[in-house]
């Protein structure tokens, strides 16, 4: 049964999708930013003894960050996946570009859109820690403000190859879950629940590493504004990603080009 009167969805506007990209990024850096600097570390610990044991909550560790993370994909892509697709990450656009999903021309709106929401929620997560003073954010910024690192930077003094590796591979198979999950062969409206289960999975296993990259946007955000040595290694962080989420997109167009090749089993009529 149809309806001819119905209103149909509009098509989104280049615009539309820019927006719908720097506002989802925007809600990922700040949820997992903000996790964090204010919930993860010993910082809670230390803000309950000063002020009294249920002024502030336990720290949510490492666990905590990860499902913070997971879950703002989870509703970044529901709520503006419909819009742009829900990429949130300059990986992905560059990996589903690759696999045949996104036209490269889109890339680029893509990618900027991206950096410009993960800077804001950056900013927005330092104007939140301006509340405890200037004193904070300095000290904040000192510490790396989350940043991604390796060597004397890494959480757990990794050096350069194991951080290059974890990125690479850790990209690979999110980019490569994302193809899978929104292939027209799948249940695409199920999609943000994997995905971010996955994101969550793999954040698990890098932020003890190098404190989780798999996203340039992320990864710059945070550099920008520490700066300094964390802003040298910052290269890594950007280049890794975007090789992985190729190797990806490159392994998704052969598997499915392959599959669409085969041919069909023909049933004999007796």
């Amino acid at each position: 049964m149809t309806f001819p009167d119905a209103p149909r969805p509009a098509t989104p506007t280049r615009a539309g999708k820019w927006a719908a990209e720097t506002a989802g990024t925007f809600v990922l850096v700040l949820g997992l930013i903000g996790t964090a600097t204010f919930s993860a570390t010993a910082d809670a610990a230390a803000g309950a003894a000063a002020g009294g044991a249920d002024s502030t909550p336990a720290p949510v560790g490492i666990l905590g960050v990860a499902i913070a993370l997971g879950v703002s994909v989870i509703v970044g892509a529901c709520a503006f996946g419909p819009v742009s697709g829900g990429h949130f990450n300059p990986a992905v656009s560059v990996g589903l570009a690759v696999a045949g999903r996104l036209r490269w021309r889109e890339v680029p709106g893509y990618v900027v859109a991206q950096l410009v929401g993960g800077l804001l929620g950056a900013a927005c997560v330092l104007g939140l820690v301006a509340g405890r003073g200037s004193g904070a954010v300095r000290e904040l910024l000192a510490r790396g403000f989350a940043s991604n690192g390796y060597g004397a930077h890494s959480p757990s003094g990794v050096a350069l190859p194991s951080a290059l590796l974890v990125e690479v591979v850790g990209t690979a198979v999110f980019v490569f879950v994302i193809l899978g999950v929104t292939n027209a062969r799948s249940t695409p409206s199920i999609a943000p629940i994997p995905i971010g289960i996955t994101l969550t999975l793999l954040l698990l296993v890098a932020i003890p590493i190098d404190n989780a990259g798999f996203n340039p946007a992320r990864s710059v955000a945070t550099a920008v504004f520490a700066g300094g040595p964390w802003a040298a290694q910052l290269w890594l962080f950007v280049l890794a990603p975007l090789a992985g989420a190729v190797i990806a997109g490159a392994t998704n167009r052969v598997l499915f080009e392959t599959a669409a090749s085969a041919p069909v089993p023909q049933r004999v009529e007796r």
